[in-house]
């Protein structure tokens, strides 16, 4: 008897969802038992790096990932890391398993109330109706997923797997595919304006994340001779950063984001929203005299934004479009150069943030994928170390800690010629240590750089800006490179600067070729 797993993992196999990022429980057994050849199972001991790892492979690949989470447990869990998988704009297609239907009204054990649990930010959520309409379901959540590029959520009773199939076609297109036509009047609209502008300038973000779109963007700005800025607070880089007319991360704050818009009558954000800020602060994103547009493919960014003229298309082919469009320049703003890489320490100097950065910066390749989550740093991090090709800086958009370590290995996995290199901060790494026992046991070459503080120091400067002292005591104690050889994977600790060029100039050039994780904790002033 074919069975509704047997359908089940046929649509899987048509859209090549062959691996599974998954914590199992017993809600799963009945799918997972007998597993066969063809699909791999890849274990992380928490479901927060499940997702993270799903989440940093559908980013790399640019196609769905496959999660399995158990029932209410596994997908409360995993909440936080599914609203970073839909604000960085990753598409999941997550099973969530459920109690057995036959006698779910009674609310047995492990029965969860789950259709709501993970709020708003999946993209879609469905429990089918009978056990045949899950081969549909999945084909549905796949295609959700790729449009609206998101977790799309699949409730699956434990019977269901192992009920008769129909043999019917599913209800869901074998291929779905997008229009990427551009509207001409657009393209004309939004040139006509660009052209009446006497100080053009552009804003990028992370949905430009494309190497085609680079190359388009690259072509509109060196024809505009303007400045392109990156988004703030961006999960990912919009332009190539060593790009002469890049012109820095624009400030989270209102009035520093006044001043550093002014020069400009006209500002176009692309694949940005138009603009995300941190604290609050009153006033206006941009003076009287400074216009607003923006182009991106996601509508809700577009129907939130306070611009006169929003434009919803595929973003490289109206790129491609707008700089066949708009009259070239001959001349453009002077952009400063970046900031120059710090002293190195004196003997016996603790090691600064800065410092190791720069050391990094200087030798990192070029097609590296930088993976950040280190807040007290990353201004410097912008600042010292450029994106210069696509994927090259990938971040947590929503702001939750605990994303970084899983992302790089899910990165690493779906991509393993290309070198990876995760910068996180010692607090921040402890919210998903746990993710490096994948690392270790799927052989993942990912290289883990901690920056070793002892304390959560972007909170403790925010309180003093505030005029007040922590209330929350320091971690000095904690050693990041114990707990990871604790969980198999290989770790050293730098504490001065010899040391850690030494480990910088042996590692980086061959991060490609690794084929086992390594965790540097670098000891750093507070």
């Amino acid at each position: 008897m074919r069975t509704v797993r047997d359908a089940a993992f046929d649509v899987l196999r048509q859209h090549g969802l062959t691996t599974m990022f998954a914590n199992p429980g017993s809600t799963e057994i009945p799918l997972l038992a007998d597993l066969p050849d063809d699909l791999r199972f890849v274990l992380a001991l928490h479901e927060g790096s499940v997702v993270g790892a799903a989440t940093g492979w559908a980013i790399a690949r640019r196609e769905p990932a496959l999660v399995l989470l158990h029932t209410t447990a596994g997908l409360g869990n995993a909440v936080g890391a599914l609203a970073t998988a839909r604000v960085n704009r990753a598409p999941l297609v997550v099973l969530v398993g459920q109690q057995d239907r036959r006698h779910l009204v009674q609310e047995p054990f492990l029965a969860g109330h789950l259709e709501g649990l993970a709020g708003d930010y999946p993209v879609r959520v469905e429990t089918p109706a009978r056990a045949q309409d899950l081969p549909g379901a999945i084909g549905r959540a796949i295609h959700a997923a790729q449009l609206a590029r998101g977790p799309a959520l699949i409730i699956v009773p434990m019977d269901d797997w192992a009920q008769p199939a129909e043999d019917l076609p599913i209800t869901a297109p074998t291929r779905l595919r997008r229009a990427i036509g551009v509207d001409p009047e657009a393209v004309a609209e939004l040139a006509a304006l660009v052209d009446a502008a006497e100080a053009p300038a552009l804003v990028v973000g992370a949905g430009a994340d494309e190497p085609e779109t680079w190359r388009a963007l690259t072509a509109l700005a060196q024809r505009l001779r303007c400045p392109v800025w990156q988004e703030s607070f961006g999960g990912r880089a919009g332009f190539p950063q060593d790009h002469p007319q890049f012109a820095g991360h624009l400030p989270p704050g209102r009035s520093r984001l006044r001043e550093v818009l002014a020069p400009y009558d006209l500002v176009v954000t692309i694949g940005a929203p138009v603009f995300r800020q941190s604290g609050y602060e009153a006033g206006p994103l941009v003076d009287d005299g400074t216009r607003l547009a923006m182009v991106t493919d996601d509508p809700a960014e577009a129907q939130r934004a306070p611009v006169g003229l929003a434009i919803v298309a595929p973003l490289r082919a109206f790129c491609d479009q707008l700089a066949g469009t708009v009259r070239p320049r001959s001349e453009g703003p002077v952009i400063p150069a970046g900031r120059e890489a710090p002293e190195p320490p004196a003997d016996g100097e603790q090691l600064r943030a800065t410092q190791v950065l720069a050391a990094i910066a200087e030798r990192l390749p070029a097609n590296a994928v930088l993976v950040e989550e280190t807040p007290s740093s990353r201004p410097d991090l912008h600042a010292l170390v450029p994106a210069r090709q696509s994927l090259g800086f990938i971040s947590a958009a929503m702001g939750g800690l605990g994303f970084a370590l899983p992302a790089a290995i899910g990165l690493r996995m779906a991509d393993p010629d290309r070198p990876v290199v995760a910068i996180v901060g010692d607090g921040s790494s402890i919210y998903q240590i746990q993710a490096l026992w994948t690392a270790a046991h799927y052989s993942v070459g990912a290289l883990f750089v901690i920056m070793a503080n002892g304390r959560y120091a972007v909170m403790d400067e925010l309180t003093d800006k505030h005029g007040g002292k922590p209330s929350w005591p320091a971690f000095e104690e904690v050693s990041v490179s114990g707990l990871a050889h604790s969980l198999g994977c290989p770790s050293r600790r730098v504490a001065d600067w010899p040391t850690l060029l030494d480990e910088l100039d042996t590692l980086l050039p061959t991060l490609a070729q690794r084929t086992q994780p390594l965790l540097l904790e670098v000891v750093v002033q507070p």
